[in-house]
């Protein structure tokens, strides 16, 4: 089975806040949540499902772990994919650009569509206001930055998946 490597990237408005990224630590795992699709027969699986960096799975016939392993209903394959690293915050920058977030090896699986729920992260831009709880699947985000005295967002978020 070949191995890709995939990108989660993420073009977004943010007006004065920056580095946005999901809340993932050891003790609160960030569970990414995704489409998925076998490369060999092009199935794609009916439910969401979640990875997360912490967790290990084991693959069978002892072939190691993974942090996702998947078994396809209609060809019977087993695929995998692993998250290479934790996620690269967004930054701020104008005009809005898109920027790579996360990085997996997958073989014989691609993740083709992210839902971005869970709790996320960010700072003010020139307060460094930290924001929690950020919640983005509805969408656009807002708050307030008491320190800077201003209105903050997060806003149009498009959110692809490619091979790097």
């Amino acid at each position: 089975m070949e191995l890709s490597h995939l990108l989660l990237r993420l073009t977004s408005s943010e007006h004065r806040v920056t580095n946005l990224r999901p809340l993932d630590s050891e003790d609160a795992p960030f569970w990414y949540t995704f489409k998925v699709q076998c490369t060999s027969c092009r199935e794609t699986h009916a439910n969401w499902v979640g990875v997360n960096r912490f967790e290990q799975n084991e693959m069978s016939g002892s072939r190691g772990e993974a942090n996702f392993v998947w078994k396809c209903k209609n060809c019977k394959r087993e695929s995998t994919a692993t998250i290479k690293a934790a996620a690269k915050p967004y930054e701020q920058t104008e005009p809005a650009k898109m920027q790579n977030m996360l990085e997996f090896d997958c073989r014989g699986l691609e993740f083709t569509e992210f839902k971005p729920e869970g709790e996320w992260l960010a700072d003010g831009l020139e307060s460094n206001t930290k924001f929690a709880s950020i919640d983005l699947t509805e969408g656009d985000w807002f708050d307030y930055d008491e320190k800077a005295g201003e209105e903050v967002s997060i806003q149009g978020q498009k959110w692809e998946i490619r091979r790097a």
